[in-house]
């Protein structure tokens, strides 16, 4: 299996699955490209990795896992960072036989909306059929933990970076100011900062579990206070890498920046987002339809990012299928634990994933600032 990477001055690599083989399975990433001489403890990746936690609440997965981290390099006697790697490892500890059982039973049928399929014509039979194996939602826990220690360094520069649900069946939260979202941030369990429609959308989603279904939505991102000059202007862009860490996460099957394909419907002069300068003589917009980025290089506006993510795909309903192994088409009624939502942890991931890609592009633009040399008056406009 190739595509275990992300990164390329700030790397971060994975390994593990759902389950694994017997006791002791689990899930590791090394984290490269960590600066020296910081605090990082389990308890602040903890922090984090509890935010994905299954087993919370009526809205995800009743599968117990603790998702206890531990940091097993890249952390010297003095208890900070030393410039080498950072390995971390978070152990699977709900694996029952019963579960995998109920695996076995449908090994060999695709599950509609699941990786199986493809896995096939990738791997063949030794595609790991056991919880879905890299393909799981499991594996997300890893980018979680890598993306805590992403967030350690962005809050160095006091760039902050929050994820929420935005909608859900339907049920849209309103408009709110940078300082209500943090405010409302995880007040509830499908993290909708718009109190209010929080509630209906609880109530939806409930609705739906209890009819063996599951519902999607759309998760909102905002990065607050980030520099201009982040990304390169062709195939780099800050949006496309953007758009490659969280489309790398699973069931993500849309993304747009700031009002993205409303561009479609607007002209040029309703658009563009106009310059002025502020009391300190920086250069700010009036509008953010662009999301923060323009021409794939951050322009000191908040990043504003929404992101579609797909019903949980396995169901209690009945839905055709195909046996893989008798090539013969069978009806699918599978039993196993899954997220009535993926919106309530789903967010996590998407702030670990962009905060890893953000991490990445300011170790490009420094190292870039000290080689260009430019004049001071550019890099005085970059900062805030």
């Amino acid at each position: 299996m190739l595509g275990n990477t992300f990164g390329r001055v700030f790397r971060v690599t994975t390994c593990g699955e759902s389950y694994g083989i017997g006791e002791g399975s689990g899930l590791s990433v090394i984290v490269d490209g960590v600066p020296p001489g910081l605090k990082i403890t389990d308890a602040m990746i903890q922090k984090e990795l509890d935010k994905r936690r299954p087993g919370q609440g009526k809205l995800d997965s009743p599968r117990k896992e603790t998702d206890q981290v531990h940091i097993f390099a890249g952390i010297g006697q003095d208890g900070v960072t030393t410039g080498t790697p950072l390995g971390m490892i978070i152990y699977n500890v709900d694996t029952k036989q019963v579960h995998i059982n109920q695996y076995r039973s449908y090994k060999d049928l695709i599950r509609p909306g699941h990786a199986e399929y493809t896995f096939f014509l990738k791997y063949g039979e030794a595609a790991d059929w056991c919880g879905a194996g890299r393909a799981s939602g499991r594996e997300t826990v890893t980018r979680v933990a890598a993306g805590a220690v992403a967030k350690i360094i962005l809050a160095r520069e006091k760039i902050e970076l929050i994820a929420y649900t935005k909608e859900c069946m339907g049920i849209r939260a309103r408009e709110m100011s940078w300082a209500e979202l943090k405010r409302n941030y995880r007040k509830n369990e499908i993290n909708c900062p718009d109190l209010k429609a929080a509630k209906a959308m609880i109530e939806k989603v409930i609705q739906i579990k209890n009819e063996g279904d599951t519902a999607g939505g759309i998760i909102e991102l905002r990065i607050h206070n980030v520099p201009g000059g982040l990304g390169e202007p062709v195939f780099d862009k800050l949006n496309a890498t953007l758009s490659h860490a969280i489309c790398s996460i699973g069931a993500v099957k849309g993304i747009e920046f700031g009002d993205g394909f409303a561009c479609a419907r607007a002209k040029g002069s309703d658009w563009n987002d106009h310059p002025y300068l502020d009391a300190k003589g920086k250069v700010r917009f009036k509008t953010n339809h662009a999301g923060g980025v323009l021409g794939g290089i951050s322009n000191g506006e908040d990043i504003v990012i929404r992101v579609a993510v797909k019903p949980t795909p396995t169901v209690s309903v009945p839905q055709p299928s195909i046996n893989m192994k008798k090539m013969k088409e069978e009806i699918l009624s599978p039993i196993t634990r899954r997220d009535p939502t993926l919106l309530g942890r789903h967010y996590a991931v998407i702030e670990a994933m962009s905060a890893i890609a953000l991490t990445d592009a300011l170790f490009l633009d420094r190292g870039w600032e000290g080689m260009a040399r430019l004049k001071q008056k550019w890099i005085n406009l970059k900062r805030k």
